[in-house]
């Protein structure tokens, strides 16, 4: 699988962002997906989480109720809409995969990551 992240840009607090992670491969289907994102000089931290088929979504306290993950498993791509930004949201922000996985929040269960896109809120 690979995966293709892009819609990172700046913004400033309160505003939205929308997110996407392309992937290819004919069974997206069985990838739980998830959001994870890296500040400098910080861990990577989870963000979001969607199983397969969709039906069951994950977030970290800080962003849930503002972020929310969708996937499209037609067009095989994953969504992060991200409302009400904080200058604390600002990190790179990865797309990852792992086969049959449902809201694992470790980044070292995902087999697959995309090459990041940046997330910078201003105040």
């Amino acid at each position: 699988v690979q995966l293709q992240a892009s819609g990172g840009g700046l913004v400033q607090a309160g505003g939205s962002l929308r997110l996407s992670c392309a992937a290819s491969g004919r069974t997206f289907g069985i990838y739980g997906m998830a959001w994870f994102r890296q500040a400098p000089g910080r861990e990577r931290e989870f963000v979001a989480a969607i199983s397969g088929s969709g039906g069951r979504t994950y977030y970290s306290d800080s962003v849930k109720g503002r972020f929310t993950i969708s996937r499209d498993n037609v067009k095989n791509t994953v969504y992060l809409q991200m409302n009400s930004l904080k200058p604390e949201d600002t990190a790179v922000y990865y797309c990852a995969a792992g086969a049959y996985l449902s809201g694992s929040r470790f980044h070292q269960e995902y087999n697959y990551w995309g090459q990041g896109t940046q997330v910078t809120v201003s105040s």
